[in-house]
């Protein structure tokens, strides 16, 4: 594989997936060269050319100083700091330590890394106390047991949505294009409300995930945020590639390229 050119590279890891390999195909389309991470001498291949990545962090941390890579991530405590109209539920930041006394069913999840499953767990007891990067110390986002009935992925750039995807109802994998789900405009609607209040506090490259909650009693819905994540490690169901391309190599690039408004989102490696 060619990697002495000038071309801009997006560089992806050895395990491929289904978004990985669309990625791929709508950079080639772009002119963008595809090289596949398999080990230090490539690294050094490709210091001092303009590298974007798609994976996951950990391999980000290793490569972010031999690549002069940014990588753009939200804040650990942004769902936590959002109004509950947006939210609709008590969501709070805090470290496993104070989850392990938790004693009633609550979801946990980590902010950003993926140390361990996101899930609803009937009390403290049952979260992890060992494992990579996992200790008293480690963040956690902990909110109230709610239903989403569908949710979304959606992809931002410079406070505007440019592509997104359903990819679930009731927890389960279902996936189709924004465009052509039912509830496009709703989702629309509520992203545009949520990005024109808290544009300044994410990245200009996310991915917000939004659903409709329902109350399983009353059958009362709203819409509300799931989460936000970094693009760079973010599945893009049946969000358009292209789209989706133009996200990720904002939110993963040559450093010097990194606006004055995004430097407080780079990602500190771990």
């Amino acid at each position: 594989m060619n990697t002495t050119d000038d071309r801009a590279v997006l560089l992806l890891p050895a395990q491929r997936s289904s978004t990985s390999l669309l990625l791929a195909e709508a950079a080639v389309r772009r002119g963008l060269e595809v090289v596949v991470l398999d080990g230090a001498a490539l690294l050094e291949s490709l210091a001092g050319r303009q590298v974007h990545w798609y994976g996951g962090p950990l391999a980000a941390d290793r490569m972010a100083g031999a690549l002069d890579l940014a990588l753009l991530e939200p804040a650990d405590d942004w769902l936590a700091g959002l109004p509950e109209e947006f939210t609709g539920r008590r969501i709070e930041l805090t470290t496993l330590s104070e989850a392990w006394a938790l004693r009633h069913p609550v979801f946990v999840k980590p902010p950003s890394d993926k140390q361990f499953p996101a899930a609803v767990y009937p009390d403290g007891s049952r979260l992890p106390r060992q494992g990579e990067r996992i200790g008293p110390d480690t963040a956690v986002l902990v909110s109230d047991v709610v239903t989403f009935a569908v949710e979304y992925r959606l992809f931002v750039l410079d406070g505007r949505v440019v592509t997104g995807s359903r990819y679930a109802r009731y927890g389960r994998l279902d996936t189709a294009p924004l465009d052509q789900d039912p509830n496009r405009e709703p989702v629309r609607a509520f992203a545009e409300r949520l990005l024109a209040a808290e544009r300044d506090s994410l990245p200009s490259a996310v991915s917000v995930d939004v659903g409709l909650l329902q109350d399983p009693d009353t059958g009362q819905e709203q819409w509300a945020v799931v989460e936000a994540n970094m693009p760079w490690f973010a599945h893009s169901y049946a969000a358009d590639p292209a789209a989706v391309l133009d996200v990720v190599l904002r939110a993963c690039g040559s450093r010097g390229a990194v606006a004055a408004r995004d430097r407080r989102f780079l990602r500190v490696p771990v």
